[in-house]
């Protein structure tokens, strides 16, 4: 433990004493009448110059009452869903009052919660902090970009509701930055931008970035609304997009629209970051999304294969999340606790949706689907934690699922669970309603009802009551008793629409397309259906499979693979002695390093590679192709399709 003094922050003076004294905060609420109003606002001005080395400076000044006063740093995130609100970020906080410096106290039990005595007099402070832009596994900036999320820069009056708290924000940018957000521009000089008067809710929901290397696309536009995408790269030449890709993310605004029935924001922002040094990340917000990818994310075709749904997966948000809303996760300021159990919906049917999108938007061919749902469901039917832990309560823990990192996350199950199991889930709902009603309605005149119609950005909520009603609305069917058995209760296997759908799974030993690309980018072998392990291209095991060959032979994570059969491995080896032991009947040798000690190990597998595919069932209709087919506008036909 290092102790360090205090210096003039405990300075002994009356209000010191006052301070020390103050009582822990009460539970949190919104009962406090907002000071800052639309005639006296916060003010918000972000110094963001020395971004590029990672530091931000703040300055507040916020309106106050003499005598105790609480200011609080945002802790519950929206569209994280959990108190992830990175207090870490906050240093060298000073507060002053007409050129005085006050003294503070954390308070014992609320962290997040500061106290100060205010001076007769006063009805303002000055607040200034620097915020520290990066952390292990939270990084935000670098040489050439940064990512503005507002609940880090600020401070506010505790118990008051984020919608009547009125904020003028604004930011100064480091020289030859451009930036991109949502937020109503009021003036801009130079590189100091200030943004219209809006409410503290508003601006926590709208992020902004920006960079040295940028790219502004007008993605979409009708009449007075529009969809822009900004991007922010760390070198040029990551900005140059292939036409025919821009020209498939047009389609994602016209394919949104068409499926909900209607939109609820003016100018969206699909804010992306192009950048090996910050972390894969997308998070929703109402008009824009705080997309986070690699460097190459929009120039090799590989990504958009894996993970082309970034971006629609955000954009649908602002319907399903940020328009509709579970009431118990709908909170009037950022202290109050969020209930995460609606997850199912808000994250696990946007899964759905914003895979859907991409696919009917064209990012990724519509008639790979099929070959995508097969890795959702061999992920989730071969997942030994399923047996004891269903899925409400991967919801529930939501907030502490997304922080956990550790071993045999298979056993523990993970947040992602809820969003791929959503996916299967929300499929098997629309392969449902298309099946009873002859292919007259689907899981889109749901989401009409849900979420149609046009509106500025507002808010509804619903409860998992409301959600039931408008499904039978659609289509009468025991859809209380279909979540029931997939959410609520402990089932052996995933929801399975697949053989509705026309389909069925099987496993090869023929390579599945996704799975290869996605073994690419991450250097890694897909061993997890065969071996039962998930395994580095360099050898080390990651995690083990309950009940596989290489749980058996008593394999583990952190374990890596020096040799196998006396060769030392590589890929090209694993793969040649996978096809040996099956050729020949006989169990591989493997020799293992773990914490500086060799051992043998004997894993008696000879089944070889397996990936998961699906084939279709003859003579049933084909579902998918129906519910994959673009709403808005036709593909052109290949050459060999003409032929």
């Amino acid at each position: 433990m290092n102790l360090r003094r205090l210096g003039s922050l405990l300075v002994t003076c009356a209000s010191a004493l006052v301070l020390l004294g103050a009582p822990a905060l009460a539970a949190e609420n919104a009962s406090a009448t907002s000071l800052s109003t639309t005639n006296n606002p916060m003010t918000v001005f972000l110094d963001a110059r020395l971004a590029p080395r990672g530091i931000m400076v703040t300055h507040m000044r916020i309106p106050v009452r003499p005598g105790p006063f609480t200011l609080v740093y945002p802790k519950w995130i929206p569209g994280e869903h959990g108190p992830t609100g990175p207090l870490n970020d906050l240093a060298l906080l000073r507060i002053s009052a007409k050129g005085k410096v006050l003294p503070w106290r954390r308070d014992k039990i609320n962290m997040y919660a500061f106290h100060v005595n205010v001076p007769q007099g006063v009805s303002r402070l000055h607040v200034r902090f620097h915020v520290l832009l990066n952390a292990p596994g939270d990084t935000m900036a670098d040489a050439n970009l940064a990512i503005v999320n507002w609940n880090r820069d600020l401070l506010y009056q505790n118990d008051t509701n984020s919608h009547q708290v009125f904020v003028n924000a604004g930011i100064l940018l480091p020289p030859g930055w451009q930036y991109g957000t949502a937020l109503p521009i009021a003036k801009s000089t130079g590189n100091r931008i200030d943004f219209s008067q809006t409410t503290l809710a508003t601006l926590v929901d709208s992020p902004l970035d920006m960079g040295r290397y940028a790219r502004h696309i007008v993605l979409w536009k009708q009449g007075g609304a529009s969809q822009t995408l900004d991007a922010f790269a760390d070198a040029p030449q990551y900005l140059a997009f292939p036409k025919k890709l821009i020209a498939e993310y047009k389609h994602v605004a016209p394919e949104a629209i068409a499926m909900y029935g209607g939109r609820h924001w003016i100018h969206y922002h699909s804010l992306l970051t192009l950048s090996n040094a910050i972390g894969f990340q997308g998070i929703e917000h109402h008009s824009s999304s705080d997309d986070r990818a690699p460097a190459t994310f929009m120039t090799n075709p590989q990504w958009q294969y894996v993970a082309g749904d970034l971006l629609t997966h955000e954009f649908s948000h602002s319907w399903n999340g940020k328009y509709r809303r579970p009431a118990d996760l709908t909170t009037p300021n950022f202290q109050v606790p969020m209930q995460t159990d609606l997850l199912w919906v808000y994250e696990g049917m946007n899964q759905y949706l914003g895979d859907l999108i991409s696919f009917r938007a064209g990012i990724r061919k519509p008639s790979a689907y099929p070959q995508y749902l097969a890795t959702l469901y061999a992920a989730m039917d071969n997942e030994p934690g399923r047996y004891r832990t269903p899925l409400i309560d991967l919801t529930t823990a939501a907030p502490y699922l997304y922080q956990v990192r550790g071993d045999y996350p298979s056993l523990r199950r993970t947040a992602g669970d809820f969003y791929t199991e959503g996916e299967l889930m929300w499929l098997d709902v629309d392969t449902i309603i298309r099946a009873k009603t002859d292919g007259k309605k689907s899981l889109d005149t749901f989401l009409h009802l849900y979420a149609g119609g046009t509106s500025a950005p507002n808010t509804i909520t619903y409860t998992r009551g409301d959600i039931e009603h408008l499904l039978n609305e659609v289509v009468p069917y025991h859809w209380h008793a279909f979540f029931q058995k997939y959410v609520y209760s402990i089932t052996q296997h995933p929801p399975n629409p697949i053989t509705r759908a026309g389909w069925k799974i099987v496993y090869t030993n023929k390579p599945n397309p996704f799975m290869s690309a996605a073994s690419a980018l991450s250097h890694s072998i897909p061993a997890w259906y065969s071996l039962g392990v998930r395994l580095s291209g360099g050898g080390t095991i990651y995690d083990v499979r309950r009940g596989s060959a290489a749980w058996k032979a008593g394999l583990a994570p952190h374990m890596t693979i020096e040799a196998i059969n006396g060769q030392t491995f590589s890929p090209a080896v694993f793969s040649y002695m996978m096809k040996q032991a099956q050729k020949k009947r006989t169990p591989m040798t493997l020799l293992i390093h773990q914490n500086g000690w060799f051992n043998t190990y004997v894993v008696n597998y000879t089944g070889g590679m397996l990936y998961p595919h699906l084939v279709r069932i003859k003579g049933k209709p084909n579902m998918l192709a129906a519910i994959m087919k673009p709403l808005t506008w036709t593909p052109k036909k290949s050459k060999s399709a003409k032929k």
